[in-house]
């Protein structure tokens, strides 16, 4: 009778070992291109939201509303100004997103926290959603300052991505207007026509990145007297057109003090992604880029204003 061997213990082990190494070896790679392509579905994502904010103004001849405030509609904030309707960018450029029936359903009149427009605004449509964004993806509801629930009981759906509001954070005063306030090209009632980017659209960032592991972000609009939460420990709730906008800095008060994209210091009110490295961010022209977090602050500062005049030099990595 001939005998057959088997497989010792070392030998098996060894093979173990060698299948460990060779796994270790590929399972970066994998995650890498896995990352890759959610990126890149991000940035078609930023690519879309910027062709609609064109087709939006090619329509109306305006750049849509960072959100709406209503002069003549009340209750008033009285420690942002903020009025109803809250109608966000997200919701004014639904109709050029293939999310006509989000758009035909929506009362502007009644606003964002009535109960008639309960159903739109708590939708969650893909475009808003970058694939990396590692936060929550279901509704949530909009909240006092102190945490508490906002009286309205309104639920808003999710978003990925904020508006660009500028240098500037005006939105922690009771302005009525923001017109002085904000260089972005979204802001408070901005409606602008595309003469007064005068910096240049493809020099210009409209939209950028912002993870719901952070805090709170709508697609669809604000809330009057509801504030931002933070998602994480140490950081402090901001107003509410938060929910929808972003400031690069510098602010107000703080000449040296600039935000860029993945700043470790980001709070509710800046751009961050769950990108490694860096965020997507579109341009007026619907360009998309991906922004480094080592990117020269002056440079940031530079491409979120509308009409600094400063000179951008070289890549804007």
């Amino acid at each position: 009778m001939s005998g057959r061997r088997g497989f010792s213990l070392v030998e098996l082990l060894v093979v173990i070992a060698i299948v460990a190494a060779l796994v270790g070896l590929l399972l970066p790679a994998v995650q890498a291109a896995r990352e890759s392509a959610r990126r890149s579905a991000c940035g078609n994502n930023l690519r879309q939201l910027a062709l609609a904010i064109l087709g939006h103004e090619a329509a109306t001849r305006r750049l849509p509303a960072g959100y709406v405030s209503d002069a003549a509609a009340g209750p008033r904030d009285p420690d942002t100004g903020d009025r109803p309707p809250g109608t966000g960018w997200g919701l004014a450029i639904a109709a050029h997103l293939e999310e006509g029936r989000l758009a035909a359903g929506y009362r502007p009149d009644l606003g964002i926290a009535h109960p008639t427009n309960r159903v739109i605004v708590a939708a969650g449509p893909a475009v808003f959603r970058c694939p990396s964004d590692g936060g929550p993806r279901d509704a949530f509801a909009v909240r006092l300052r102190d945490g508490s629930p906002h009286p309205s009981g309104a639920m808003l759906g999710r978003s990925s991505y904020v508006g660009n509001a500028g240098h500037d954070e005006p939105w922690n005063a009771p302005r009525d207007s923001w017109e002085r306030h904000a260089n972005g090209p979204l802001y408070r009632n901005s409606r602008l026509p595309l003469t007064r980017v005068t910096d240049g659209m493809s020099q210009t960032v409209f939209l950028g990145e912002h993870t719901q592991r952070v805090s709170q972000k709508a697609w669809a609009g604000t809330v009057v007297g509801s504030w931002c939460q933070p998602a994480t420990a140490g950081s402090e709730p901001d107003a509410a057109a938060t929910l929808l906008l972003a400031h690069s800095g510098p602010a107000d008060g703080e000449d040296d003090v600039i935000h860029p994209p993945n700043d470790p210091l980001a709070h509710v009110c800046q751009m961050v992604a769950d990108h490694p490295q860096g965020a997507n961010v579109t341009f007026g022209d619907g360009g998309v880029r991906f922004v480094s977090a080592s990117i020269d602050h002056d440079t940031w500062a530079a491409i979120s204003s509308i009409d600094g005049g400063e000179a951008v030099r070289g890549d804007v990595h």
